[in-house]
C-alpha cells in the first residue's frame, strides 16, 4: 500500500497503483547567485526549501485520470457523506519514495520558532520547548505523565485512509522501558477517533475507519529533558531512526497535461505541483 502514490483532499485520497512514466521530486533550493565584477560570486538562499513534483503517466485508467482531472479543475469528489464539503484547498500527496513523512526540519529538531510550536505542541502535562547548545530543540518534560504531540505545519494531522498501516518511532533517546509511542486517529474534520498506543519506543497500527489524519505522540515516561531529532513516521514501512525527514506537505497544482491516449479511454496525465503552507481559490 506505501509504495504507490497517494494523492487527493484529505479525506478523499486516491491510490495511483501504476508507476508514472516520469517522476521528478527536486527541491526548490532558491539560491540567488551574484558575480561582482572581479568575478567573485556571493550567494543569497532562503533560509528554508520547498518541493516540487513533476509527474506523468501514459495511458492511466481512466477511473484515475478522472480522480485527477478533478483534483486539477478543482471539482469536489463524489460521495461526501455528512453535510456540505470543506472548502476546497491544498492537497495530500503520499510519496512512495518518503522514508519518513516528518518535515525535514521536525526530524532532525530544528526550528524556526524558539517555543517550537511550528512541529511540536503539548498534548498532557507541562512541557517546555527550547533550543539546545547543539542548535537543536529539547523538551524538558516537567512530570512524568507528560505527553508531546508532533504537529503537521497544515492539518491537523498527517493524511491517512483507513485500513493504512502507520509506524511511529519516537526519538532514538528516548528508553523503551519507559517511554510511550501513541497515534491518534482523527476524522476529516479534526474529530478525535481512537488511538493506538504502545509501552515501547515506537508502535504500529491501522487507520480505523473514518481516518482521515494521524498524529504522532510521544511521552519518554520520566522527567528531565529529552532530544526530539531523530523520529521517524511511515506508511507501510518499518519507520528507521535518525532517517531524513521527507515530508508530508501540503501541495498545490500548478500544471497539468490531459491528452487522449490510444485506445480510449485511457489518458496520458502530467502533473505540477508545489510545496505550500495554504491554497485559496
Amino acid at each position: 500500500m506505501a509504495r504507490n502514490l497517494w494523492i487527493g483532499r484529505p479525506g478523499f485520497l486516491r491510490e495511483i497503483a501504476q508507476a508514472a512514466k516520469s517522476w521528478d521530486r527536486t527541491a526548490d533550493l532558491n539560491v540567488t547567485e551574484f558575480k561582482s565584477l572581479e568575478g567573485n560570486i556571493t550567494t543569497v538562499a532562503t533560509a528554508r526549501t520547498v518541493r516540487r513534483l513533476k509527474l506523468s503517466w501514459d495511458a492511466l485508467p481512466p477511473g484515475d485520470a478522472q480522480h485527477l482531472t478533478r483534483l486539477a479543475r478543482r471539482v469536489n469528489e463524489p460521495g461526501f457523506q455528512g453535510g456540505p464539503q470543506p472548502p476546497y484547498g491544498p492537497l495530500a500527496l503520499l510519496d512512495p519514495a518518503s522514508v519518513n513523512l516528518l518535515d525535514p526540519y521536525q526530524a532532525a529538531a530544528q526550528s524556526t520558532r524558539s517555543s517550537g510550536t511550528d512541529h511540536w505542541f503539548t498534548v498532557q502535562g507541562t512541557v517546555v520547548i527550547s533550543p539546545s547548545l547543539a542548535a537543536t530543540v529539547v523538551a524538558d518534560f516537567q512530570d512524568a505523565a507528560g505527553r508531546l504531540g508532533w504537529r503537521h505545519g497544515v492539518w491537523t494531522g498527517w493524511p491517512v485512509m483507513p485500513g493504512m498501516q502507520v509506524s511511529w518511532l519516537l526519538p532514538p533517546d528516548w528508553s523503551a522501558a519507559t517511554a510511550t509511542a501513541q497515534l491518534d486517529w482523527k476524522a476529516v474534520d479534526g474529530t478525535y477517533l481512537a488511538s493506538t498506543s504502545a509501552n515501547d519506543s515506537g508502535v504500529t497500527g491501522t487507520a480505523p475507519a473514518g481516518a482521515a489524519f494521524v498524529t504522532p505522540v510521544g511521552g519518554p515516561g520520566a522527567t528531565g529533558l529529552y532530544g526530539l531529532a531523530g523520529a521517524c513516521l511511515t506508511i507501510g514501512e518499518p519507520a528507521t531512526a535518525f532517517a531524513l525527514g521527507d515530508g508530508c506537505p501540503a501541495m498545490s497544482l500548478t500544471g497539468y497535461t490531459d491528452l487522449p491516449a490510444a485506445p480510449l479511454p485511457y489518458r496520458n496525465v502530467s502533473l505540477d505541483l508545489v510545496e505550500v503552507r495554504g491554497a485559496q481559490l
